[in-house]
């Protein structure tokens, strides 16, 4: 990879330290966590021990306080170039714990951060519901106000974490009398712990890739949930979604792009060993064509998510730019997956192959975290379409 001037040496050198974690406590168990459908626990607060969790979290609240996404960017591409899809790590430090972080009371953060940070405790947050996916305003999940907590009633499901989660952040309708009980009005963010009554998990879903990330149905019947566990103001949660999904979509796009290079890394070394006709298979025309259209490609994509990485590290990245690139780094992973497949041949069918892991894996980039579609509709409204 050509010299990237994002990048400090402090990043460099969290990327040996993120790297030797990876080789020591995840690489050697990935196998045996897909098989499991999870990770261990341990991995997490390994993990937290070593630094590598909620790196934005103030030191007041255990953690290091340091507010550069490009370390958040280093830890994404080595899980991803490691195959590790197991550890929900960017899922907890990128995407919930700033929900946290940005809307906690500093009884909240005092309660709730210190063990995000340490890994001790693992985070969660449910919006994808049976009914409702992309389209969060027509959630049914309901809070009903009962004076010093609320009743929480529904369902939730493809939760990331899910299973293991200690906290899950609900979305959930604190007011159903707006829009006939739909619409984004009323909508608000209640944190539920494990072992409030009524709170259950359902099963582990089978998926067709990404078998070590635990990922679950969840349900709730009557759970009491007192006031303090609500996030930010009653009735604020869908502005504070839409506040924290640009993130959500540019982490989301990192891992898109480190996927891109990894895949041309496998590509180009099997092109080189790979013999047919008496040469390697990079020396004919039509597998150095797809090889140098992946590394053309691939190059766009990581010179598009570090402009992203930048303009978000200075305040600056909006949803129309965070949309843009979700969509178009995830939909790119898929073809050259899928071009990486056919390079390898029938070895690329064989799940043993790494190639074979990253084509499973990579289907749900365009599905979650707001479908392609989803994304295209939300740039054409900013266009004024």
């Amino acid at each position: 990879m050509a010299r990237r001037d994002l990048l400090d040496e402090e990043h460099e050198a969290f990327r040996r330290t993120v790297r030797s974690f990876l080789d020591k406590e995840v690489v050697p168990n990935h196998p045996q966590w897909e098989a499991d459908g999870q990770v261990s626990r341990e991995v997490w607060t390994r993990a937290g021990a070593q630094g590598l969790l909620c790196f934005d979290v103030a030191e007041e609240y255990g953690g290091p306080g340091v507010r550069d996404f490009r370390y958040n960017l280093v830890l994404a591409e080595e899980m991803t170039k490691a195959g590790a899809s197991g550890p929900g790590f960017s899922v907890h430090t990128d995407i919930i714990v700033p929900y946290l972080s940005s809307l906690g009371t500093d009884e909240q953060k005092r309660r709730w951060l210190p063990g995000c940070v340490s890994g001790e405790t693992i985070t969660a947050i449910a919006m994808t519901e049976p009914g409702a996916g992309s389209d969060l305003q027509g959630i049914r999940t309901s809070a009903v106000d009962k004076g010093d907590h609320y009743v929480l009633n529904g369902s939730k499901t493809f939760i990331s974490n899910g299973a293991m989660a200690d906290l899950v952040i609900v979305v959930a309708r604190t007011d159903t009398t707006t829009d006939g009980g739909l619409g984004h009005k009323g909508i608000s963010l209640v944190v539920v712990e494990a072992g409030m009554a009524g709170f259950e998990r359902g099963r582990r879903l089978d998926k067709v890739g990404l078998h070590a990330q635990d990922t679950s149905e969840l349900f709730f019947d009557d759970v009491v949930v007192p006031k303090e566990n609500l996030l930010g103001e009653e009735g604020s949660g869908f502005v504070s979604l839409m506040n924290n999904l640009p993130q959500e979509r540019l982490s989301i796009a990192m891992m898109a792009a480190a996927a891109c290079e990894a895949v041309l890394d496998m590509c180009l070394a099997y092109a080189q060993e790979r013999e047919a006709f008496g040469r390697p298979i990079g020396k004919f025309q039509n597998t150095r064509f797809t090889i140098a259209e992946m590394a053309t490609e691939a190059h766009i994509a990581r010179v598009f998510v570090d402009d992203c990485v930048k303009r978000h590290n200075a305040g600056e990245l909006d949803a129309k730019l965070a949309s843009m690139a979700k969509w178009w780094t995830t939909e790119l992973q898929k073809k050259i997956v899928d071009a990486g497949v056919q390079v390898f041949g029938g070895y690329g069918y064989m799940t043993e192959y790494p190639i074979a892991k990253a084509f499973l894996d990579s289907r749900v980039q365009t599905i979650y975290g707001g479908t392609t579609e989803i994304q295209k509709e939300i740039i054409g409204r900013s266009l004024g379409l």
